[in-house]
């Protein structure tokens, strides 16, 4: 079997139940950029500013897609979150003429394998429901793009305001989608922009833990999945890290 068959055979997904709705098989094909059809792009869109009073706004450039649990049929509830907000930035790299490489993102499976084969993960690690941070995230999108990760250490959540001048400096000079997780909150997210004004700062999250039939952007938007959240509304007791893809722009 040839690597294209073994690439789109590994793409399949397996139909999952979601509320009585077997979803239709698909598959996330390689070919032509089909890979990216089936998921919603720009997720983030026609979003209102958080506040009338921001005056400083710094948002991703160019197009990403929005992975979350169970996209690809892959039921992987309570431990792929990391490894979905890793998919976007993925999807990010492939979708931009500045992208090092054009492969398509990896399936969790190909996530698990690279970890292992680079020596990060030992081979138990294989076919497990172990979640993976930020440093993994970085250690696999160098592995197959090319693209040094920054990773910023936040060491509690009264810090993130400190934070918020580097992600703007991240997002003006680099236009990559961040991936932040912590230890209290360790819920991956991915961070498409940050928003400043007098009454405080704002993060453009797009959160990966939405599972269930696919929504449109303006579904995503209503329900929360895809929402401007104050710098202080993240747990002020956890520690956060920040994966910063340094991709420089055209």
């Amino acid at each position: 079997m040839d690597d294209t068959k073994q690439r789109e055979l590994s793409h399949e997904t397996e139909g999952i139940d979601w509320g009585g709705q077997v979803s239709r098989q698909t598959r996330l094909m390689v070919h032509k950029n089909s890979w990216s059809d089936a998921l919603v792009k720009n997720a983030h869109d026609g979003l209102n500013l958080p506040s009338p009073d921001c005056d400083r706004c710094s948002v991703i450039t160019g197009e990403c897609l929005y992975y979350h649990y169970g996209c690809d049929g892959k039921d992987d509830r309570g431990w792929g979150c990391g490894y979905r907000t890793l998919q976007t930035i993925a999807s990010w790299l492939c979708l931009q003429s500045i992208s090092v490489s054009p492969r398509h993102p990896p399936n969790l499976s190909e996530i698990q394998h690279i970890l292992v084969q680079i020596g990060d993960k030992p081979n138990s690690f294989l076919g497990s429901r172990e979640w993976i941070g930020t440093v993994e995230a970085g250690l696999v999108l160098d592995q197959l793009y090319d693209v040094p990760c920054r990773i910023v250490h936040v060491r509690h959540g009264k810090e993130l305001v400190q934070a918020v001048e580097d992600l703007h400096n991240h997002f003006c000079t680099h236009g990559s989608p961040v991936m932040m997780g912590g230890d209290r909150d360790n819920s991956s997210k991915g961070i498409l922009g940050v928003c400043t004004g007098t009454k405080g700062s704002y993060l453009l999250v797009m959160d990966p833990h939405y599972f269930g039939c696919p929504l449109d952007k303006n579904s995503l938007q209503k329900h929360g999945w895809v929402s401007w959240k104050p710098v202080g509304s993240l747990d002020q007791c956890s520690f956060y890290n920040l994966c910063l893809p340094r991709t420089l722009r055209k």
